[in-house]
Formats: structure tokens, sequence, C-alpha cells
């Protein structure tokens, strides 16, 4: 019965033209990331940040939508891979070029470019291997690009505030110019993850287990702060995430467990 309902709110929707909900979320990532590219060229390097972070989100909600609404299409795909070279691939890459690797004329370039190029090549990997039908519901196969972009667009945002006697996380500051420092290596490295097979969780399948109390404190704990120091939240927490994916790949490597698909 439940289904039956959820069918016919689903049809209707489809003939009031909500169908091109996932497409407006995609043309919204879009923009956010021509406009970051825009921004960083301008100098205005938070800005450039916030804008890629939106992009991130309104790429969340757009393949949500489009299974919402059982509209999912290879068009849409081709969309999204083609938003996301933007918004994720190229903008991050400029914005570290303009705020960090322009110092460094023989090599920043280099750099932001390699970022790029290899960010592609994981959105091509991606979508050859879903219509290869060869993805996995549990886990990403290597890391997925809005992550190194958040990270690397949250830091420029954390770091301009530091710079403008903002306030941040307590002791972020202090490590914020060391960080600085190794962005180009942050960057190769990035580049490397989202290329390789190293399994990155995906959070999409559906969970039976209720959450215990200490993961609802967490959340409620990550809440307050993303309220109050939303950018370094986000810094910490996808860092955490692509530190987290390789020390279970080592983990799984000493046990000799392998990865459930």
């Amino acid at each position: 019965m439940q289904t039956e309902q959820n069918s016919n709110v689903v049809d209707k929707l489809k003939h009031t033209g909500a169908v091109t909900a996932p497409s407006l979320f995609t043309l919204g990532n879009l923009a956010c990331g021509f406009f970051s590219i825009l921004a960083s060229a301008k100098g205005n390097y938070a800005h450039a940040g916030w804008l890629i972070l939106i992009a991130a989100v309104f790429d969340m909600f757009d393949g949500r939508v489009a299974r919402l609404l059982d509209t999912e299409s290879q068009f849409g795909i081709e969309m999204d891979s083609l938003a996301d070279t933007v918004s994720f691939c190229a903008a991050p890459a400029f914005l570290m070029y303009f705020f960090v690797l322009q110092s460094q004329p023989l090599w920043g370039g280099m750099v932001a470019c390699i970022f790029t190029c290899f960010g592609v090549l994981r959105l091509a990997k991606f979508n050859t291997m879903a219509k290869e039908g060869k993805g996995s519901k549990k886990y990403f196969n290597g890391l997925p690009v809005p992550t190194p972009a958040a990270i690397l667009a949250s830091f420029a945002i954390s770091y301009t505030i530091m710079q403008g006697k903002g306030h941040n996380l307590p002791y972020l500051d202090h490590y914020l110019p060391h960080l600085y420092n190794c962005v180009w290596f942050a960057m190769l490295l990035f580049s490397l993850l989202m290329v390789s097979n190293v399994p990155y969780a995906a959070f999409k399948a559906k969970r039976e287990k209720r959450f215990s109390i200490w993961f609802l404190l967490l959340l409620v704990c990550l809440v307050v702060l993303m309220i109050k120091f939303p950018q370094d939240v986000v810094l910490i927490v996808f860092s955490l995430y692509v530190l987290f994916g390789l020390l279970a790949v080592l983990y799984r490597a000493f046990l000799g467990i392998k990865v459930e698909k």
C-alpha cells in the first residue's frame, strides 16, 4: 500500500515537470564552479572556497533527487560528471594555484594541472565502472573528487579567516601555516588517491542498525561546531575521511581481509 502511494506521488511530480529538478541542481553545481574560478582569479579566495562547498551541496542532492523521482538517466550521469569536472577538478586547482602555488612558477602550475587531470580520470573511471555494472554501493573505488575539493576549499577559507583576524577552532590557526607549505604535497597525494583502487566508504547502502547514543552525541557536537565553524569542521572531517581510508587499507592488508562489494 505504501509503495503504491509513493509511486503515485512520483507520477504526479513527473507530470508537474519536477523531473527537471536534478538537472537544476547539477547546473547549480556547475555555476558555482564557474564563479569560483572567477573569484580565485580576482583574489577572493574565501569566496571561491565557499562556492566550491556550495557546489558540493548541489552535487550531493542531484543524484538523490533523481533517485527519489525515479528519473536517473545516462544523460544525467554524464551531465553530473561534466559539472564535477569544473567544480571539483578545475575550480580547486585554480584556487590553490592563485592562493598558494603561483609563488612557485616552475612547478606550481604543473601540480595544479596534475590535480585537474587526475580528477577527470577519476570521473571517467567512475562512469565506465557504472556503465559496466562494476560499481559498489558500499565503497568508492578511489577517492571521490568532491572530497579533496572540499578539503582544499575549506583550507583556503580557514586560512583567509586567520589572516583577517577572524576566529577558527582553537589551536587550528597554529597548524594552518604548516598546512599552507604542504599544499603541493597534499594535492599530489589526492591526485594519486583519486585514480587509485583504495576503497572509500560510500554511505549509500541502507543500514538497519540503530545508531548508538555515542554516535548521536557526536553528531550533535558536529552540528553545533558546524554552525559556528563550518569551514573548520569540513576541513577536519573530510581530512579524517581520507586518512581513515588509508588506515583501513593497511588494516585489511595486515589481517588479510577482503573488501565487501
